[in-house]
């Protein structure tokens, strides 16, 4: 304790601050390291616990003969309806190949067949272009490796350190404030402060997140004066194991990839009359045919069948997923898996040029916890891993290499700030009645109705909200916050476009085919 009573700050200062320890920012780190810079990584948790780990599907990439970054680029458009950045999604698509020769050199080892690395297909792709690790388990491979090399490199990891705000002096950010074990502060200070957060899946009351995707760096970002952008488009992955009282599962797309079908509850196939590429449709398309079947069938669920495949190649290609439907009284090979949609991916996040910076001097982020562009309004399968290690290699460049990047993100004239905070909220704020409130009315169908008494709730929720006096506090303000952003922007947004739908407006509008964009009020 301080003289006056006070718990003491403890200062640290590093080249460049890294805030999450998921593929981002290890990649981040590493990438410092390698070049005599000094990095220091905070995380909120464990140095290897992050989305990153549970990720199953693989990371997209044009290493076939047969393929191209060309051919990536038009699959990554068409899924983004109408609002990919066509600079981005270029720069993301031709990178790709040297970003996995990178990972290749970090140590993760990607499943191969015959020698070479063997590659899967996922929706919407137009051919096998998906990298795996561990048959299932990619995000894992690429977690531990990468946590473990940052470790042996002798970076410094400060973990169970959530970070409570952006230090901003000057109209910069110079380094951020945690709270660390004992209730005291650290300040960590660097002339380059990275968010490497990832999203906010955990607004939603049914997710495939882990319990801390609760969106902190969109909302430390926000109200250090950043922008953020396209909050209204959450991805919703079509096919979660539906189990009542277990904990959401991830059933990977690369299962509809190996063949398998959606029946509904009268064992009968849809989605060939929903899309030419049937099961293999984008997300937001597969996830909202879901919905109308099972509403027509008066079913909370749907079925997805790969029995067409022998249980040893199922237990080898999906060895995961195989023991989990396994402990769970489900055989993939004779039985159709229970499947649901789920909250899976924030397509919106703090904006960002190529280079990872934001409108904040000083500060830059990567990864889920970003708006690039390259997602538009539904992302394509498998590009989540791959933006994180293209943008994470650029902005490395930018801070310790020799690439001059073009000028940082102006302000965007006409950004929109939240209403304001006010009224007396009916129940107390906590998370399960966002998420609640967010799965009901901000969730895979909208209308103005549901969204408008949304926004007036959370806006509730944010006046009566408690001191930020631990993790439970500091998460609660952020999916909060970020439910604001995410329910107004869906507001404004009059038509569906990708994984926004409004049942009131429900076509695509040329006069929408713009982003945004949310700055704090003064």
């Amino acid at each position: 304790m301080a003289g006056d009573g006070t718990v003491a700050t403890r200062t640290l200062s590093a080249d460049v601050v890294v805030v999450g320890s998921g593929i981002a920012g290890l990649f981040v780190a590493l990438q410092a390291s390698e070049r005599g810079a000094t990095a220091l990584i905070v995380t909120k948790g464990a140095i290897d616990e992050a989305n990153t780990r549970y990720a199953q599907g693989g990371i997209a990439a044009a290493i076939d003969e047969h393929d191209s970054p060309e051919q990536h680029l038009r699959d990554t458009i068409e899924a983004g309806a109408g609002l990919v950045d066509e600079d981005a999604a270029r720069v993301l698509c031709t990178e790709a190949p040297g970003r996995v020769a990178d990972l290749v050199r970090y140590g993760v080892r990607f499943d191969t067949d015959g020698g070479s690395i063997s590659l899967g297909r996922e929706g919407a792709h137009a051919g096998r272009r998906v990298l795996r690790a561990r048959g299932d388990q990619t995000g894992l491979e690429i977690e531990l490796s990468l946590s473990s090399l940052v470790q042996r490199q002798g970076v410094t990891v400060i973990e169970h350190a959530p970070v409570q705000r952006i230090l901003v002096e000057d109209g910069r950010a110079v380094g951020v404030e945690t709270l660390v074990r004992g209730g005291k502060t650290l300040r960590c200070e660097s002339p380059s402060v990275v968010l490497a957060t990832g999203g906010a899946g955990r607004l939603y009351r049914f997710t495939t997140n882990i319990e801390s995707a609760t969106g902190d760096g969109i909302a430390l970002a926000f109200r250090a004066g950043a922008e953020v952008r396209d909050m209204e488009f959450t991805q919703f992955h079509p096919t979660a194991m539906h189990r009542p009282d277990a904990p959401v599962f991830l059933i990977s797309e690369a299962v509809r990839g190996e063949g398998a079908l959606l029946l509904d509850a009268n064992g009968e196939r849809f989605m060939p009359a929903v899309h030419p590429l049937a099961e293999l449709a984008p997300r937001d398309v597969v996830a909202r045919a879901m919905v109308a079947r099972m509403r027509e069938t008066g079913a909370d669920h749907v079925h997805l069948d790969v029995s067409q495949h022998e249980a040893d190649w199922l237990a080898t290609r999906f060895p995961n997923i195989y023991r989990t439907c396994m402990e769970s009284g489900i055989d993939m090979a004779r039985d159709p898996i229970p499947v649901s949609p789920a909250a899976h991916y924030t397509m919106g996040g703090v904006r960002t040029n190529t280079w990872g910076e934001t409108t904040l001097p000083g500060l830059h982020a990567v990864g889920e916890v970003t708006s690039t562009g390259v997602h538009g309004a539904n992302r394509l399968a498998s590009n989540s891993l791959l933006e994180s290690v293209v943008f994470a290699r650029r902005l490395s460049d930018r801070l310790f290499g020799d690439e001059t990047a073009e000028e940082p993100p102006a302000p965007s004239p006409g950004a929109h700030t939240l209403p304001p905070t006010g009224g007396a909220s009916s129940e107390p704020p906590t998370r399960e009645a966002v998420q609640r409130l967010m799965w009901e009315q901000v969730g895979i169908e909208r209308d103005a109705e549901g969204l408008a008494d949304a926004v007036g709730r959370l806006a509730a929720f944010e006046a009566a909200l408690p001191p930020t006096a631990a993790l439970e506090d500091h998460e609660l303000r952020s999916v909060v916050t970020c439910g604001r952003l995410a329910a107004t922007a869906a507001l404004l947004r009059e038509e569906s476009r990708g994984a926004h739908y409004r049942r009131d407006f429900p076509e695509p509008r040329e006069a929408w085919r713009r982003h945004l964009v949310f700055r704090a009020g003064e």
